[in-house]
């Protein structure tokens, strides 16, 4: 019983027992009256909803028969209390404290709140304290490191916070075990931890705790110790060497924290150790041959570090690995053929590292293998045979540069495998039809291929199959009929490739599908009808097909549906009802003339019933016509009539086609005329510009302002622009600087005109004047509220500048990262509508123009933003004034300052660079203004990668920890969506990134709520 009732039983039981003691009746009757006065203390402050506590009554003499007490059969004293589990809440109340002989107090996995009392310190006997799996917080009492007795000690799983002590165990002489996981401690580790002379287990990880590790040499003192796990906390620095002397030492964790410098080769003189984690980290350097000599190894992760230099080649040697994770270094040369050694190995991870030559055929040898990862290296060859002969559950081998066919899976595989990822590779052949005997395979992916075939119709026969990711692939022929007719499938991707016929109706037997994409294909017909049953379905993508005919307004009624493009087909009518489509922005529509919407140009085309034509001498009763009536009809007036009204049909149709040609001629007339006006005022003006006509050569130089009707006041400052253009970009006026040149502010005309004007790298830039004046003239057609308008340009041979709208607020990064203290931070709101701004920026720029224009350069100085902190996009479309060759080559020195933000693709020429790079320092921009830091941070010893930081508290649960601390109020409705969308934006992999009109859409639905949003993208 909790509240005030529970309150006055604990102090009208206290005060009894305090009138004994005075009254000096301190018997041994009184002395059990102890343990039931205690314990009836405890369990008034508790609440117990399923009555586990029913037995213990405050009347009996002794709680000895009490459920979960046990007690010492000499004394009669209670020892023990186990109350695990029990689905018990409230406080640990103080009526533990009268429990003086106790030895074991365990209270695990319930749901006890508040703070631990320090009186449980004053339990001189206890030996066993586990309060785990709670949720107590508060600060841990000091008092509880001084029993000397304990031996056994677990606050793990809690929300303990604040710092410990340095003499925190000072009296731990008897301690064994001890762990404090899964809490918010932060600050350094005690020193003190060096007096704990037998413990065997320490545990401290997933907390906050910091600094260098010098203190691991005091833990290098602890020679019992067996198991060391001080994984996911932000210890950092090099590790000291001495690890040698835990001769017992069988786990030893360290990952997720920020420890630099080379691996601790002294572990491989630990001969016992089974487990060694140290992933996730910055170690740096070559994986030690000293690791060769843990032959007890089960268990070794080295993953997410900075290590280097060739795989090692004595891996063979460690014949117990079970579990082998090299993944994400830069580990170089070839696999040796030793790897076969391993036979008892089952998982093997070496995805994302430098690795080469073909996949050794002796992996094959490794009989008990489960999975196998090695995605994302530069193997070649063909996929050993082998391998598919082996009991696998997982094989990912995608991103590398294997070719020849795909092997034949084995009846062992057909019946293991789960997961096949073989995309991004260069296998050629065709797709067997045994691949409908994988039982249990929910996700395939043969995407980015030249396979060349047909898509098997045994794809219907994976009952499990969750996705099917064929993109790109080369592959012909229709859509298979049964293609869902397992309806497990939740991801169904077949873009890129040379689809023909219609969308099969059996698509609708999709139940599940979230993810529906079927985008540059030559599909046809009809958009189906039975897309409506696609209840769960959240992305469609129809876009670039030749799909005709109307939209079922049916799926307008699909709830859950996030994300639409069906722009380049030719669908005509009305868009369908419903939130999507009624806020789909033109890049999801255009393409499709007979569309009606306003935000196309062009006919609007309904498929409507034609009308029907009536003769005009007939009653409406052709069926009361009489045998004379249809005679006459048939040989005289009936003839006549009818070719009258062919005759007026006809007559009318050519008098509307004669007006019409004729104001035809009219306008075009006209149209020449104002064209000749225009082009007369434009030859004027730059005439003006120039100062004589002869000046008006490019070569000469001139400022062209395009899309303007200057006055004669601004036209002189133009004129003396173009004489002098050093004297306006002087270093006074200069306002910021890029990889393309410099910034200026310059004012034109009396009535103070200011404009930006950008002296950009003469070395790089387009040398032929009409080449630049043609990309100027493209871009200075680009019209978006997030973008910063081009106005002109000035061309020589020796300087070039451009000239757009100047944008007084400043930029991005001076709102974020160099703000005035006195200034206050950007609210949530401002920067939410900065990313949404943003984002429909780029996604006007992707998506309006053919070919797409790529910015190639997004970060906070290229954010401008007006008064209302609303975002324009200046630099956009720069790489369009480069030369060819450095048009080609976009991963030179000129975006190295630009670092965090370039997609890892512009550093390898073999990947296709396209909009999907703007997508990704895009990801970057939204993790800077949601978390407020840099992305990349440099320590004296380390660096931080913002989007591994943010994906690492993700995967915790511990996302909000992230979120810029100047923000006081946000909305985590809001946040956390934004923070899943920048990581998806943030891939390694192109394709995986989402389009930026799919991230416009995904931005409203985050901004204004639907039932069952997305809540992963």
């Amino acid at each position: 019983m909790m509240g005030n009732q529970g309150i006055g039983i604990s102090c009208v039981l206290l005060l009894a027992l305090s009138i004994s003691v005075v009254n000096g009746d301190v018997g041994s009757v009184q002395l059990l009256n102890d343990d039931v006065l205690g314990l009836i203390v405890f369990k008034a402050d508790i609440e117990d909803p399923s009555s586990n506590l029913e037995s213990w009554n405050e009347d009996d003499y002794s709680p000895c028969s009490w459920k979960y007490i046990k007690c010492n059969p000499v004394t009669g004293r209670i020892s023990e209390v186990s109350l695990d589990g029990l689905a018990l809440s409230g406080k640990i109340g103080r009526g533990i404290q009268k429990l003086q002989y106790l030895k074991v107090l365990s209270l695990s996995d319930n749901d006890f709140t508040g703070n631990v009392i320090p009186e449980i310190g004053l339990l001189s006997n206890l030996q066993n304290l586990n309060l785990s799996q709670n949720r107590l917080s508060g600060i841990i009492p000091a008092s509880l490191g001084s029993i000397s007795s304990l031996k056994f000690l677990d606050l793990s799983k809690n929300s303990f916070s604040g710092s410990l002590p340095d003499d925190f165990l000072t009296n731990c002489s008897s301690l064994r075990y001890l762990s404090l996981a899964k809490n918010m401690l932060d600050g350094p580790i005690p020193s003190s931890l060096s007096q704990c002379s037998l413990l065997n287990t320490l545990d401290l990880s997933s907390n906050r705790f910091s600094g260098n590790p010098g203190f691991v040499s005091a833990i290098w003192t602890l020679q019992r110790l067996r198991k060391l796990d001080l994984s996911n906390n932000s210890l950092s620095g090099s590790m000291p060497s001495g690890i040698s002397s835990l001769h017992n030492l069988k786990e030893l964790n360290l990952q997720g924290n920020q420890f630099s410098g080379s691996l601790p080769a002294d572990v491989g003189s630990c001969p016992h150790l089974n487990r060694l984690d140290l992933s996730y980290n910055l170690f740096s350097g070559e994986v030690p041959s000293a690791f060769q000599r843990l032959n007890s190894l089960m268990f070794l992760s080295l993953s997410h570090n900075l290590l280097s230099g060739d795989f090692p080649r004595w891996i063979g040697t460690l014949r117990s690995l079970e579990h082998l994770d090299l993944s994400n270094n830069a580990l170089t040369g070839e696999l040796p053929s030793s790897m076969g050694n391993l036979r008892s190995l089952k998982f093997l991870v070496l995805s994302n590292n430098q690795l080469k030559g073909e996949i050794p055929s002796s992996v094959s040898d490794c009989t008990e293998l489960s999975v196998i990862q090695l995605k994302g290296n530069s193997f070649t060859g063909r996929i050993p045979d082998g391998l598919f002969d082996l009991g696998l559950e997982e094989i990912d081998i995608s991103h590398n540069g294997l070719t020849g066919s795909l092997p034949l899976g084995s009846r062992r595989l057909f019946e293991s495998l789960r997961v096949l990822d073989l995309s991004c590779n260069d296998l050629g052949g065709s797709i067997p039809g045994e691949v409908g005997l994988f039982i249990h395979l929910r996700y395939l992916n043969l995407s980015w291929n030249d396979l060349q075939t047909r898509i098997p119709p045994e794809l219907g026969f994976l009952q499990n199959l969750t996705v099917l990711d064929l993109r790109h692939s080369s592959l012909s022929g229709s859509i298979p009929a049964n293609i869902c007719e397992s309806r497990s499938l939740e991801i169904l991707q077949l873009d890129g490739n040379s689809l023909i016929g219609p969308i099969p109706e059996g698509i609708g037997n999709c139940l599940s599908l979230n993810l529906l994409s079927l985008s540059h294909d030559h599909l046809t017909g009809p958009i189906p009808k039975s897309l409506s049953n696609l209840h769960q379905l959240r992305i469609l993508k129809l876009e670039s097909n030749e799909l005709s005919g109307e939209i079922p307004p049916e799926l307008g009624k699909l709830q859950n549906l996030l994300a639409v493009n069906i722009s380049y087909n030719r669908l005509v009518g009305k868009l369908p009802g419903g939130i999507v489509f009624q806020s789909l922005d033109q890049s999801a529509i255009q393409g499709n003339l007979g569309i009606c919407s306003p935000l196309l140009k062009g006919p609007c085309r309904l498929n409507v019933p034609k009308p029907l034509v009536i003769d005009p001498n007939s009653d409406g009763n052709n069926n009361d016509h009489s045998p004379r009536d249809r005679s006459i009809d048939g040989s005289g007036n009936g003839r006549f009539h009818h070719g009258m009204f062919l005759s007026v049909s006809a007559i009318i149709a050519i008098s509307a086609a004669i007006l019409i040609a004729s104001g035809v001629i009219i306008i075009s007339l006209l149209n020449a005329s104002v064209r000749r006006r225009l082009a007369f005022v434009d030859n004027a003006l730059e005439s003006i510009f120039s100062g004589s006509s002869r000046s008006g050569s490019m070569a000469a130089g001139k400022l062209v302002l395009l899309n303007a009707r200057s006055s004669s006041s601004s036209s002189l400052s133009a004129t003396e622009f173009s004489r002098n253009p050093e004297f306006f970009l002087n270093k006074a006026a200069e306002v910021g600087e890029g990889v393309f040149g410099t910034v200026y502010r310059a004012t034109l005309g009396e009535e103070g005109s200011v404009l930006a004007v950008k002296k950009l790298d003469p070395s790089t830039i387009l040398h032929n004047p009409e080449d630049f004046d043609r990309q100027v003239r493209i871009l200075a057609k680009v019209k978006h509220e997030n973008l910063v308008p081009i106005k002109g340009y000035f061309w020589t041979p020796d300087l070039q500048l451009l000239v757009s709208e100047y944008i007084p607020n400043g930029n991005l990064q001076s709102k974020l990262h160099v703000r005035d203290p006195s200034s206050p931070p950007l609210s949530w709101a401002a920067r939410f509508r900065i990313i949404l701004g943003t984002a429909k920026g780029l996604a006007y720029l992707h998506h309006s123009f053919r070919p797409p224009i790529v910015h190639f350069n997004l970060k906070p100085t290229n954010i401008l933003l007006d008064k209302d902190n609303n975002p324009k996009i200046s630099d956009f479309g720069l790489t369009r004034l480069l030369t060819k060759h450095d048009r080609n080559t976009m991963n030179n020195n000129r975006f190295q300052n630009a670092l965090g933000y370039v997609a890892p693709e512009l550093e390898c020429e073999s990947l296709r660079v396209n909009e999907k790079c703007d997508v990704y320092g895009f990801g970057v921009l939204i993790l800077e203004l949601v978390t407020g830091r840099r992305p990349v941070e440099y320590g004296e010893h380390s660096f931080v990668v913002l989007s591994d930081h943010v994906r690492v508290l993700l995967e915790q649960g511990n996302a909000l920890e992230c979120v810029d601390p100047t923000m006081d109020e946000f909305s985590e409705d809001e946040v956390l969506p934004v923070l899943k969308l920048a990581l998806v934006c943030t891939s390694q992999v192109p394709s995986n990134r989402p389009t930026m009109a799919e991230i416009v859409q995904i931005l409203h639905v985050i901004k204004t709520p639907v039932p069952h949003r997305l809540e992963t993208f």
